[in-house]
This record gives C-alpha cells, structure tokens and sequence, in this order.
C-alpha cells in the first residue's frame, strides 16, 4: 500500500524551512542601567513583567529579573544585572519545530538577532497560532495513518465486529448523509479517532510494531493525544490541566509515533 501524501517530513519541512520563532517571540523590554531599581520594580509589577534587559549604550546586555528585586531599596538596575548565558540565548532564525524540546527544560529564552539580544520567548508563547498549526497538523498526520493502518490490517469490513454496534452505526450514519450530498467514499472514512484508536489498540501485530507498550498504556497516550487536540480544535488554554513539561513531552512521543506508523507499509 503507497504511502500517504502528507507525511511527518512534509510537516517538518514545512516548519522548518518557513517558519521560525520569529513568529512566536515578544520583544524583550529594557530599562537603561542607571535607572531606579525601586522605581523598576514597580513598573514591572504594574505591568506584570518577570524579566526586562538592560541597556547599556543602546545595546542590552544583560536583564533583572522580578523576583530578585523584591528586596531591593535602593540602587541603579545595573547593580542587580544578569549576565546571558549561552544556554539561555537562541537565534531567531531558529526552526519552530527545534523549540519545543529546549523549552521543556527552562522557562524562557532570550533571541538574538545579528548577534543581539532582541526578544524573549516563553512557554506562554507556545499558546501562539504558529505552535498551534504544528500540533493540530501532527494530530491530524497520526489520524490520518491510523485510518491506513485500519485499512490494512482489517481488510473487507473485518474491523466492523471489533466496535461496538452504536459506533458503526454513527459511521454509517454519517455516510448515508454523505451519499445523499454526493460526497461518500467508503464507510471507513467515518470513523472517528475514538474508534480508530480502538481498532488499533486491539490488533496486537499493531500495538507491537507501534510500540505501544500495552492496550492499556497505548490508551492513555492517544486519549491524551486526542485531549490535546480538543484543546486545539476550541481555542483552550493549552497547558490547562498539566504542565507546559508534560505537554511538550506529549507532542515529541505524538512525533515518534508518526515516525513509526510511516515505517509500516
């Protein structure tokens, strides 16, 4: 059976060739080193800032963070500045698709452009459109194999007694209402990701080549996978009920498993 046209390298060639985290990073604030601590601190406060550079001649060289400076009584920005550390810079022109992995470890990141700090980029900002895109298109890529992998290991309708009556009769429901507007293909085209991810956590040959550990483990995952996806699909707060960690964490086994569903023709 031929490969589907949209694979995980498209995707990933798609984020890594045109879109960077240009398209997700803030500009980073900045204050001159000779400013009032007491009075920056305010402002950061009034303005919810956890992080500003500092300036020094027009170029900013470093930056103070919030929270070392609750403390503070007197004294110039400069006296409370931090020094960027390499592993808290990245260029601009960095893939989007290389960020998520960095972010899983710190809490922000500083962006350089023409070798200057410019920007800050957070896990707060993977809730941007550009991050959404990349995780809706995994999910609906790993959909999409599923369904091939359906296909080919439940030949002739073979999958229709390892669902529950009710869920093939949505299906085909769904495409009788089709036939009627001249757009139905085959009844399988109306699964739902529920009962695909049912059909191949129940064929052992798929679960093993899948690496799915066991039914039980590979459930948990796809629901989660399918949680997130509701979390897309609707515009929700992505890292509510867990952790910009777990999510990022989420997506990189959601690409593993694209990767191996590819791999079995």
């Amino acid at each position: 059976m031929k490969h589907l046209k949209s694979r995980s390298q498209d995707l990933r060639s798609l984020f890594e060739n045109n879109i960077t985290i240009e398209y997700v990073a803030e500009s980073l604030k900045a204050v001159p080193a000779e400013a009032d601590v007491v009075e920056v601190l305010q402002w950061m406060q009034t303005q919810d800032f956890d992080v500003v550079g500092i300036e020094t001649g027009n170029i900013i060289t470093g930056y103070i963070e919030r929270a070392s400076l609750i403390s503070a009584k007197a004294g110039k920005c400069g006296d409370y500045q931090r020094v960027f550390h390499p592993k808290e810079l990245i260029a601009i022109s960095t893939p989007l698709m290389k960020l998520l992995p960095i972010l899983q470890n710190t809490p922000r990141l500083f962006v350089l452009d023409c070798n200057q700090v410019s920007g800050i980029v957070t896990c707060g900002d993977l809730q941007k459109a550009p991050v959404r895109m990349l995780l809706f298109g995994l999910f609906t890529l790993i959909e999409m194999n599923l369904l091939r992998l359906v296909r080919l290991y439940y030949p002739q309708d073979t999958w229709q007694k390892f669902l529950k009556p009710e869920r093939v009769e949505i299906a085909q429901r769904l495409w009788r209402e089709s036939q009627e507007r001249n757009e139905a293909t085959d009844l399988l085209d109306y699964l739902q990701f529920c009962d695909k991810r049912e059909l191949v956590l129940h064929h052992p040959e798929l679960l093993q080549q899948l690496d799915l550990k066991s039914k039980r483990a590979g459930e948990r995952f796809l629901k989660s996978a399918e949680q997130l996806r509701n979390k897309l699909a609707h515009a929700q707060n992505l890292a509510s009920g867990s952790s910009w960690k777990d999510l990022i964490s989420l997506a990189a086994q959601m690409e593993q498993l694209l990767i191996r569903c590819e791999e079995i023709e």
